[in-house]
């Protein structure tokens, strides 16, 4: 029987499916377990009802930041919105780092256009990945369009989840209990 080397989780799935919900709740499921779980998630910011972009926070410890917006003037733009570098940099990245210091698992969310702008953001992706520690990341669904998508997803250590409406609800629980026996194993 071959031994699996799989030790990254990736979701995947169109916007607005629940990416960001499945990794929140599978970090909810370890972290009631006693694992320590750290990283980065970010989340819609809206206004009146309207998505005016997107914030982001270190799970470990609690500092947020603006990922991008509607009508920053200095940065990368995507679609509508400007990415704030300086945020994604000190805070975004800075929790992959202290993640892959002191958490048993690290959460990315997400690998995706607005973030791949950093430079320094894909190498923390890639120095998480590479570690022995369980990263559990969503990643965009064009990423495959993309070098650095093709090269993340092209790995042998990694298992892609797409999340459907169908399978969203018992997504979370199996993605935990598969990241719980890793870490059972390298405790």
């Amino acid at each position: 029987m071959e031994k699996s080397n799989v030790k990254n989780f990736l979701v995947t799935g169109r916007p607005g499916i629940g990416k960001t919900t499945c990794v929140i709740r599978i970090a909810e499921i370890l972290t009631s377990r006693g694992v320590t779980v750290g990283g980065m998630v970010t989340y819609e910011v809206r206004e009146k009802g309207e998505r005016i972009g997107f914030n982001i926070r270190d799970i470990y410890t609690g500092r947020e930041g603006v990922l991008a917006r509607t009508g920053l003037t200095q940065g990368p733009r995507v679609g509508k919105y400007t990415v704030n570098l300086k945020d994604l940099e000190t805070i975004g990245v800075e929790a992959i780092k202290t993640a892959i210091q002191q958490a048993q698992v690290i959460i990315i969310d997400e690998i995706g256009p607005m973030e791949l702008y950093s430079k320094n953001f894909y190498t923390a992706v890639l120095s998480a990945l590479d570690s022995t520690k369980p990263v559990i990341a969503t990643i965009h669904e064009k990423a495959p369009n993309s070098q650095e998508g093709k090269t993340i997803l092209q790995r042998k250590d990694v298992k892609l989840y797409t999340l459907t409406f169908a399978n969203r609800e018992n997504m979370p629980p199996m993605i935990a209990k598969e990241v719980a026996t890793l870490i059972t194993k390298t405790a």
